[in-house]
């Protein structure tokens, strides 16, 4: 058992379930590599999603490449005692591992840290901005007090509980109409035209859009094709057999050759080779 799971173990506290929009997955490291993602404190529930840590110690000459597909949401991240509000992020990410290190994140709901912001979330989008800029100068000791090396998952979930609270917003129920929308078409596979947001929720297509760039940071339209796009990487990377013919049109595209291409931008290499690079990094 390394470091890091003995301080999750030891903590206290409740994992969520697994992300998606993880690309090829592979076995860990030579090393140690640790991601939690834990529920937040029903104080803070109203507006946080959950809460993460990412603990990693590579051995020499060893790194493990991460690489996700974000959600759209904003994330508060503490890493190298310095604390950045991260914007959504329109493609992929991805992130190189190396030496010793850890970082701790707030993942926001949807709309979640509009009420903090005060101001349109889409000013974030594909930005990171030190969270100084946004909360003042109390920020100063809550990075401080989750840079210390051996702080546990529960030591961070209390700092983080503890500091938001202080800079809690009035209520915003235009925050759970964010959320509601956004779980709908996370969960929904019916969902896969801005139409049909503007059916179900009764709004103009351009209030839609004005409503999305306020709370979400970004538009209906991507948020519906980031979400298909997660399924898609979910099913290939369970490896099942696939009629990429019928799976392009059932995620709401015209034809193959327009899945592959949008695939292919995001993601760097078609399905079929996504595929191949995940099986042969499975049994490196």
């Amino acid at each position: 058992m390394t470091i890091a799971d003995r301080k999750n173990a030891s903590s206290g506290v409740n994992e969520v379930g697994a992300p998606r929009g993880v690309l090829k997955r592979s076995e860990s490291p030579n090393g140690s590599f640790h991601h939690s993602r834990l529920a937040p404190p029903a104080s803070i529930a109203a507006l946080v999603q959950h809460i993460w840590t990412v603990r990693w110690r590579m051995d020499a000459g060893e790194s493990h490449v991460a690489q996700t597909l974000p959600y759209p949401t904003v994330h508060v991240v503490v890493e190298d005692g310095m604390t950045q509000v991260h914007g959504v992020h329109h493609g992929r990410f991805s992130r190189k591992l190396q030496g010793t290190g850890a970082a701790i994140g707030i993942k926001f709901r949807a709309g979640g840290f509009r009420p903090f912001l005060g101001r349109s979330v889409s000013t974030l989008r594909d930005r990171a901005v030190p969270l100084e800029s946004v909360l003042g100068a109390s920020v100063c000791a809550f990075t401080h007090a989750l840079s210390i090396p051996d702080v546990t998952d529960t030591e961070a979930v209390a700092a983080i509980e503890k500091f938001l609270l202080q800079h809690w917003p009035d209520h915003d129920p235009d925050v759970d109409r964010a959320a509601s929308i956004v779980a709908a078409i996370e969960s929904d596979r019916t969902i896969l035209r801005v139409e049909d947001l503007v059916a179900r929720y009764e709004l103009t297509k351009r209030s839609l859009q004005r409503f999305f760039e306020q709370y979400v940071g970004i538009g209906p339209k991507w948020v519906i094709n980031r979400f298909r796009m997660h399924e898609a990487i979910d099913r290939l990377n369970h490896r099942e057999p696939v009629d990429w013919a019928a799976f392009a049109l059932e995620l709401g595209y015209f034809d193959q050759a327009h899945f592959n291409r949008d695939f292919k931008a995001l993601i760097g290499c078609t399905p079929k080779r996504y595929v191949v690079d995940s099986q042969s990094l499975a049994s490196s």
